[in-house]
């Protein structure tokens, strides 16, 4: 299992590595080649996605006891994933006030307070998405913390079946081991009431 999950990883590491590298391209090429490229690293993005759906979905089939390393480098990834995504939309946004200035005859000071508000607003939508993300890990881990407990809690009340039974087995034996006594203690007297009368003098 961890060798599919490294063999993920290592795509991953390759593709991020590749989009980090287009993004910064981005801003230096013509407008025709901006647009391919955009779509381009889009398309990556999307493959990126999809290798940290494997990887997590491997990640969860890992016993909990070894897990924690593993989800602790998933959380590393998908910080990153975000951090590509930010930096994407900051080049389309000014690939896109690059075009619209071309088009307009415009200078680019009047989309400045503009541009910053995007900015900032994209800024509190990633803000706000790894919140959401570090909720729900908090939840599955959570999850995973009350099955370990019930799982416990089954196996102790197995445990607890088992050692109830066995008292009952033991008090068992031990009644039949006290009628057998019982019953060798009343021969014992009968065979000694018997021996006393064979004995006494007679008259």
């Amino acid at each position: 299992m961890s060798s599919d999950f490294e063999g993920y990883e290592q795509d991953f590491a390759v593709l991020t590595a590749d989009i980090t590298n287009k993004i910064a391209r981005v801003p230096r090429l013509p407008p025709d080649e901006k647009k391919q490229m955009v779509a381009n690293v889009e398309k990556q993005l999307e493959e990126a996605k999809e290798l940290l759906e494997q990887m997590d979905l491997e990640v969860r089939e890992i016993p909990p006891q070894s897990r924690g390393m593993f989800s602790n480098r998933m959380r590393s990834y998908k910080r990153e994933m975000g951090k590509l995504e930010t930096d994407l939309k900051r080049s389309r946004i000014a690939y896109s006030d690059e075009v619209r200035n071309e088009l307009l005859g415009d200078d680019g000071n009047s989309s400045e307070n503009q541009r910053a508000h995007l900015l900032d607003n994209t800024e509190r939508l990633e803000r706000s998405s790894r919140r959401l993300e570090a909720g729900y890990q908090i939840a599955v881990e959570t999850e995973q913390i009350g099955q370990e407990m019930l799982e416990n809690l089954s196996h102790d009340r197995e445990k607890i079946q088992r050692a109830r039974e066995r008292l009952r087995e033991t008090d068992a034996n031990l009644g039949k081991s006290s009628r057998v006594l019982t019953g060798m203690l009343r021969r014992g007297r009968s065979i000694e009431k018997s021996l006393d009368l064979s004995v006494a003098p007679k008259t």
